[in-house]
C-alpha cells in the first residue's frame, strides 16, 4: 500500500473507551491507544491528549470518528455518555482539514466487506448470499445494530437504532429477568440485557430469581465467573445473555432479509471465544418457528479483527476524500463551477480562490478573502449573491454544511439495455438525487422573502415558456385556491402585454431553467420598470437570477441531447410547493403581523423604481383594512 501523504487520525468512542490510531496507508494503523472517556472532561480533551503522545512533526489533516450515538447533522450528543460537540467547530479546533463522524456500528458495518477469512470465526452452518444483504450487531456499552446493502459495485450501510427494539421473554427465567427490569425501566429494550450494564442487570434478576446471594459484580467478573464456571448464577447469565442474543440476531435476520450473513461484533462476545460457539447462540437463533429453515440457512459469525471499527472508519474517510477531490466541497462549490463562464473577471477571481481554498475561506474575513483573490469587499459581496446567498455569512454557512457532509448525490445514466424496472428506479433515483442536491441549495432568507413578498402583494403573475409553462399554471391554481389575486402566463406575446400593466405591490414571478431567454428578461424589465416586485425560479449566475429582487436557486443540468426537461420541471413544481405552503402557512393573523413591515418595505422598494405616473399615484397607497388577516386574504386589482 502506497503511504498517505500525511498520516489519518482514526477513532472508535465508546461509553467507556476512546481508541486511537494513526493510519499511514489503507489498512496500516499505528500507535494505538485506548483512553478512559472518565478521564478526560470532553471530546476534544481525549483527542488532544492522544495527539499529545505523538512525534512533535506529525501532522494530521484528516480523520474520522466512529461514535456510539446516531450521528444527524453537525451537533453530536452521545446517549451512554456525557460528551457533545459540533463537527465543524471540532474539525477548527483540532486545525483538520477534514473531519468525518459516523455511528460506530455503521463504520464497523462498512469493514464487513474488507475483513479476510482469518478476521472471522463461523458459528453454526449456513451458506451466505454474496450479493444478500449482511445484518450486523453487537454488544458492549451499549447494542449496537446496523447492516449493510448491496449497491451495484459497493455497499450502503444502514443508520440504525435497533438495539432499542422491545426485549421479548422466550421462558421463565427471561420472564424473571422482565419483571425485575420492570422495577427500574418503565421500557426494556434489547440494549438494557445485551449490554455491558445488562450483564450486571441479568445477573441481578437471576440471582434474585433463584433467591441466591447477590453480589456486587461487575460486567468482567460475572464473563469470568460464568466461563469458569465457579458461580453458578454468572453461568446461568451467561447462558441467557447468548441465548437472547440469538432471538436479538434472529429478529434482525428476518428483518432485514440477511442472506448475506449476520456478523457479530462489539466488545463481550468475541472475548468469550469457544464458549460462545458452545452456547444456546445458534440454536435460538434457528428457533424460528415457521421461519426455522429460512434461519437455518443463514451464517453467522464472530468478527475477531481487532481493527475492525478502524477499518471501516478509514473506508468512509477515503470514500469523503475522493468525492472531495472529484467535487470538493459542496452543492455550492458545484455550483460555482458550472457558473464560472457566467462570472465577470472580479467575480472570477473570487471563485477560483473559493475553489482552490475552501477550508480558509470559511476561517478568513471578507478583508482577507478580498485580499487574496485581489479583488474589492463589495466584489466579495456580489459574488455570493449571485449564488443566492444572503450575504458571506450565509455563503460560509451553506460552504461549511457542504464540507462535513458524507451524503453523496448521484445520477445514474439509463441504457438501451435497461428493463422496465431497472428503467423506472434509475429515473426515480436520478429524480431524488437532484432533489436532494436542491434541498442543499435552498437558501432560507431567500424563500421568507419570497413568502412575505407573494403574502402581501395585491395581484401575483406567473410567467414560464416551453415545457415550464405547466409549472406556472401549477401555481396559477394553488394560488388562486388560497384566494390570491393571481395569473398565469405563458405564450411570449401575451406576457409582455400582461407585465407592461403590472403594478406597484404587485409580485411576478418567473420560472426559468436556465435563466436566459430574452423574452423573459424583456418581461422582468417591464416588471420592474412598472415597479413591481420581481421573484425568479431559476439557475444560479443566470442573467434573470442577478436581475431578479429574490432568487430561488435551481440548479440542474438536463440531458441536451433530449431537451426533455424532465427532472428540471419536477424541481421547479416542488419549489413553487415550497411557496404554496409558505403563504399557506403564514396567513393566520399573528404570522401576518410579524411580517407586515419588512414585506410593505420590501414591496414599497419595488415600487419606488416605478414612474410617478397617474397609475403608479393612484396604485401606490396601501390598502386599509380592519386586520391582517383582511388585508391578506382581500385582493385588488
Amino acid at each position: 500500500m502506497s503511504p498517505f501523504d500525511s498520516p489519518r487520525l482514526i477513532a472508535d468512542i465508546g461509553g467507556t473507551y476512546a481508541r486511537f490510531a494513526l493510519e499511514t496507508a489503507q489498512g496500516e494503523f499505528t500507535r494505538t491507544a485506548s483512553l478512559r472517556c472518565a478521564d478526560h472532561a470532553d471530546f476534544h480533551a481525549a483527542v488532544s491528549a492522544y495527539l499529545a503522545t505523538l512525534p512533535a512533526a506529525t501532522r494530521v489533516e484528516h480523520a474520522a470518528v466512529a461514535i456510539a450515538n446516531p450521528v444527524d447533522g453537525d451537533q453530536v450528543r452521545m446517549t451512554n455518555y456525557h460528551w457533545q460537540f459540533s463537527i465543524e467547530q471540532m474539525r477548527q479546533q483540532l486545525g483538520l482539514e477534514t473531519l468525518v463522524v459516523v455511528n460506530d456500528f455503521t463504520a464497523l458495518a462498512m469493514s464487513l466487506p474488507r475483513l479476510g477469512a482469518r478476521e472471522l470465526r463461523q458459528v453454526g452452518g449456513g451458506e451466505p448470499n454474496k450479493h444478500g444483504v449482511i445484518g450486523l450487531l453487537g454488544s458492549g456499552t451499549g447494542l449496537g445494530v446496523s447492516g449493510l446493502i448491496p449497491a451495484g459495485d459497493g455497499w450502503i450501510s444502514l443508520g440504525s437504532e435497533g438495539g432499542h427494539s422491545c426485549f421479548s421473554p422466550r421462558d421463565e427465567r427471561e420472564i424473571a429477568v422482565l419483571r425485575y427490569a420492570w422495577k427500574f425501566f418503565d421500557h426494556v429494550s434489547f440494549e438494557r440485557l445485551l449490554s455491558g450494564p445488562g450483564l450486571e442487570l441479568m445477573y441481578r434478576a437471576l440471582a434474585d430469581h433463584a433467591g441466591a446471594p447477590m453480589q456486587p459484580l461487575s460486567a468482567p467478573e460475572i464473563t469470568q465467573r460464568g466461563l469458569d464456571g465457579s458461580d453458578a448464577v454468572c453461568v446461568t447469565t451467561l447462558e441467557v445473555f447468548c441465548a437472547l442474543l440469538g432471538t436479538a440476531a434472529a429478529n434482525l435476520a428476518v428483518t432485514l432479509g440477511a442472506l448475506g450473513g449476520i456478523y457479530i461484533g462489539g466488545g463481550i462476545v468475541p472475548r468469550l471465544g469457544e464458549y460462545f460457539d458452545r452456547s444456546p447462540f445458534r440454536s435460538r437463533f434457528e428457533d424460528k418457528g415457521r421461519f426455522s429453515a429460512y434461519v437455518a440457512a443463514i451464517p453467522t459469525y464472530v468478527i475477531t479483527a481487532e481493527h475492525a471499527t478502524f477499518t471501516g472508519a478509514s473506508a468512509i474517510l477515503e470514500a469523503q476524500l475522493k468525492r472531495l477531490r472529484a467535487a470538493p466541497g459542496s452543492a455550492i462549490l458545484e455550483q460555482i463551477r458550472r457558473a464560472r463562464g457566467e462570472l465577470s473577471r472580479a467575480e472570477l477571481r473570487v471563485a477560483e480562490h473559493v475553489l482552490a481554498h475552501p477550508r480558509s475561506v470559511l476561517n478568513h474575513p471578507i478583508a482577507e478573502i478580498a485580499r487574496a483573490a485581489e479583488v474589492s469587499q463589495p466584489t466579495v459581496i456580489r459574488f455570493c449573491r449571485s449564488l443566492g446567498c444572503e450575504g458571506l455569512s450565509d455563503f460560509k454557512l451553506r460552504l461549511a454544511s457542504g464540507l462535513t457532509g458524507t451524503a453523496p448525490v448521484s445520477h445514474v445514466q439509463v441504457t438501451d439495455d435497461d428493463s422496465m424496472l431497472e428503467l423506472g428506479a434509475k429515473v426515480l433515483g436520478n429524480t431524488a438525487s437532484a432533489i436532494l442536491e436542491v434541498r442543499n441549495q435552498l437558501n432560507r432568507t431567500m424563500i421568507d422573502r419570497a413568502i412575505e413578498l407573494l403574502i402581501h402583494a395585491d395581484h401575483v403573475e406567473f410567467y414560464a415558456v416551453g415545457h415550464y409553462g405547466v409549472v406556472a399554471q401549477d401555481a396559477q391554481f394553488k394560488f388562486l385556491r388560497f384566494g390570491v389575486s393571481s395569473a398565469a402566463y405563458t405564450d411570449p406575446r401575451l406576457q409582455l402585454l400582461a407585465a407592461a400593466v403590472l403594478k406597484p405591490r404587485d409580485v411576478a414571478v418567473i420560472i426559468s431553467s436556465g435563466g436566459k431567454l430574452p423574452e423573459l428578461l424583456e418581461v422582468v424589465a417591464k416588471a420592474r420598470e412598472r415597479g413591481a416586485a420581481v421573484i425568479a425560479i431559476t439557475a444560479s449566475q443566470s442573467p434573470l437570477a442577478r436581475k431578479a429582487d429574490v432568487a430561488l436557486i435551481v440548479d440542474h443540468v438536463e440531458d441536451v441531447a433530449t431537451h426533455l426537461p424532465m427532472v428540471s420541471r419536477i424541481l421547479h413544481l416542488l419549489v413553487i410547493d415550497i411557496l404554496a405552503v409558505g403563504v399557506a402557512m403564514r396567513r393566520s393573523p399573528d404570522g401576518a403581523g410579524a411580517l407586515d413591515g419588512q414585506a410593505d418595505e420590501r414591496l414599497d422598494e419595488a415600487a419606488s423604481r416605478a414612474p410617478a405616473g397617474p397609475a403608479a399615484r393612484s396604485a401606490a397607497p396601501g390598502i386599509s383594512m380592519a386586520s391582517p388577516l383582511a388585508r391578506l386574504t382581500s385582493h385588488s386589482r
